[in-house]
């Protein structure tokens, strides 16, 4: 396709863009690249077909937003597994230790409720992964001074030796991940990802007591605020 012919169609996306977008004119481009990734008709070379042939009511009442949550499970199944192999012969035994480490070696310390709440845990489970990596010296406790009634953490340097060798891996695990998307579809996926984080981390510092339909109920009222 020439440029004069390519800017002619940017140029009706955009006009179309302006039409649909409720935040008046404040906009910015990675919207407008979100909204052409998600009007811009793709072919997609190969789906796998999930359903079976019975009870079409089923499949007829499935809708995007259920298939986009379903989609994220399963990627995450698949990232795990490619995870697991990248640890396969580090002292690291899972990813939720990696997630520690790699959070904390870009901070001097952190209190131990900082660092959980930083990598989306419960309490409980967050406090175990800290005594795994504190049983290998991956990490090391101290007391805070400002607040005694908090312990600090913090990376060493066996932790970080460990860390160094093994983003490698992590970086073949990366582009595993990312796959059959090409480029620019990986950083639209990237800005999309990034601001599911930043509305689901608010609702789970913030709402995560509310129940299911409350939560949906404050999801909708954020879609029509923006």
């Amino acid at each position: 396709m020439a440029t004069k012919e390519v800017l002619k169609e940017l140029i009706e996306y955009l006009f179309e863009f302006e039409n649909q977008y409720e935040g008046d004119n404040d906009y910015s481009i990675t919207d407008f690249l979100g909204f052409l990734n998600a009007n811009k008709p793709h072919q997609l070379h190969g789906t796998r077909q999930l359903a079976g042939g019975e009870e079409d009511w089923v499949r007829e009442n499935q809708d995007q937003n259920t298939e986009i949550a379903r989609m994220l499970v399963f990627n995450y199944r698949y990232a795990s597994m490619y995870f697991k192999k990248a640890l396969k012969e580090s002292n690291i035994n899972t990813l939720d230790e990696f997630s520690f480490l790699i959070v904390l070696m870009t901070y001097p310390f952190l209190t131990k409720t900082e660092l959980i709440s930083k990598l989306i845990m419960e309490k409980t489970s967050g406090v175990e992964v800290i005594k795994r990596l504190l049983k290998q010296d991956l990490i090391r406790e101290f007391d805070n001074p400002n607040d005694k009634r908090s312990i600090m953490v913090a990376i060493t340097d066996k932790g970080r030796e460990e860390l160094s060798g093994l983003l490698p891996k992590m970086g073949m695990v990366g582009n595993v991940v990312v796959g059959n998307l090409r480029p620019a579809e990986a950083s639209s996926l990237s800005f999309l990802l990034n601001k599911l984080d930043y509305h689901h981390n608010d609702l789970f510092m913030n709402y995560r007591n509310m129940s299911l339909e409350e939560l949906s109920k404050k999801s909708e009222a954020v879609k029509k605020s923006i």
